[in-house]
């Protein structure tokens, strides 16, 4: 089961709802952010209570970006010790990186809004100013407005290393770019996920056919929870129409590979689903955006 925004071939505008092996069921909301906006009680009694609604077929709809609204996507970063090791190798001040990892207080910095994000099938950027571009495969909270944890997304959280690396200060220009969010189509709902903190985390990276890297990890290797990451994001903002917060990354090439334009990036998380994008430069790719 997912919770899913998408555009039927005889509706003008998007609706929610809720896909299953056979088809997807509205959802009585007018929005993922209507959705968000609400308890955690209520949002999986309409789930549920969806499922047993009039079926529509796969064909019939298009999947778009899983949330919209007020809804902002937030980013952990040095949550794990592959990424605090990655950040150490290509940064200048190398010992921010150490001292975050084991600080108290994480790393959260503001990914993108809703409008910007992509999602499965379409394609993702790089900065033609940056010469060290690598996708970052993350698992992805989705909370709502009282904090309560919703769901579960693949994110894939595009990094421009070289940017970085220069300087942490340059972190906004890094990681918050045209086509630098990609969101998979659907929320998988928290209570349908077992064990969030034993998930395995694949990256494949293939070009024309051939695979260029791979890599793989598991969310118990988090350094933070995400009970704790959503606190911190909590304890000082409001969210009327929920969030979500990516939660780092465990996977990151080494420091000689760099992404390519027309690569495809593939991040499966177990239990939560696949997202796959290609690579394209430059902001004028991502014109398209503006007008959805």
């Amino acid at each position: 089961m997912r919770i899913v925004r998408y555009l039927a071939n005889d509706q003008a505008d998007p609706a929610v709802g809720v896909e299953l092996d056979d088809g997807i069921r509205k959802l009585d909301v007018s929005a993922t952010g209507d959705l968000l906006s609400r308890p955690l009680a209520e949002i999986r009694s309409l789930v549920e209570d969806a499922c047993e609604s009039t079926q529509i077929s796969h064909d019939a709809a298009v999947l778009l970006p899983p949330i919209d609204g007020r809804t902002e996507v937030w980013a952990a970063g040095v949550t794990y010790q592959r990424s605090r090791q990655a950040r150490v190798e290509e940064s200048t001040t190398s010992d921010v990186y150490d001292r975050v990892y084991d600080s108290k207080r994480p790393e959260l910095f503001f990914k993108c809004a809703a409008w910007r994000a992509v999602t499965d099938g379409e394609p993702v950027g790089i900065r033609p100013d940056s010469t060290l571009n690598v996708p970052e495969p993350e698992l992805a909270l989705v909370a709502n407005q009282y904090a309560e944890l919703v769901g579960y997304l693949v994110c894939n959280d595009m990094s421009s290393r070289s940017i970085e690396g220069e300087n942490p200060l340059y972190l906004p220009q890094a990681k918050i770019y045209a086509g630098s969010c990609a969101l998979s189509s659907g929320i998988r709902p928290a209570w349908e996920v077992p064990a969030p903190d034993d998930l395995d985390v694949v990256l494949t990276i293939e070009h024309g056919g051939t695979v260029r890297w791979e890599g793989r990890a598991n969310t118990r290797q988090l350094r933070r929870t995400g009970a704790e990451l959503i606190g911190f994001l909590f304890s000082a903002d409001q969210f009327p129409e929920g969030v979500v917060l990516s939660t780092g990354t465990g996977i990151v090439p080494d420091i000689d590979f760099t992404l390519n334009e027309g690569d495809l990036i593939t991040v499966r998380i177990q239990d939560v689903g696949t997202l796959t994008n290609a690579v394209v430069v430059g902001r004028d790719s991502f014109s398209w955006l503006t007008s959805r």
